[in-house]
């Protein structure tokens, strides 16, 4: 028992050195030298299907290039499904700003997203109040039903 302990402790023993003789007579030969982090992190992304996210990401980072700073402050995309890209805006006049620029919009922003097609536009206003809840909310059909 001791001496298969011993046997295997000097086989690996002489295979770690056997391998460290290789690597350093392999030292600085092509193929040997280590990957550039980005190639490294382009093939996880690739790998894991994290593309559309990084892209939509790089998007919404880079938003004020593509829209500029005025409208880019009052606006942010919102999310990317389906080929449908959803942006919100604060108010339903910016709203109506960035729907006139659409058609422009889809071109440069199918060139950001290069491999992914970009299908519909979707600006939205900012979220109303609505009193269908709550404690202004009135049962039945509402106010409707008191005029006949």
């Amino acid at each position: 028992m001791v001496a298969r302990r011993y046997i295997r402790r000097f086989i690996s023993r002489s295979t770690r050195e056997e391998k460290a003789e290789s690597a350093w007579n392999n030292f600085g030969k092509p193929g040997r030298d280590p990957s550039a982090a980005k190639s490294v992190f382009a093939q996880l992304a690739r790998q894991n299907d994290w593309v559309p996210h990084l892209k939509t990401a790089d998007l919404a980072t880079h938003w004020s290039d593509i829209v500029g700073e005025s409208i880019a402050r009052h606006t942010r995309i919102v999310s990317f499904e389906n080929g449908e890209l959803t942006i919100r805006a604060t108010s339903t006049v910016w709203s109506t700003q960035l729907t006139y620029m659409v058609p422009r919009l889809k071109k440069v922003i199918s060139e950001r997203l290069a491999p992914m097609e970009v299908t519909t536009i979707t600006v939205k206003g900012p979220n109303s109040y609505t009193f269908k809840r709550g404690k202004y909310s009135v049962p039945g059909r509402g106010p409707r039903d008191t005029w006949g």
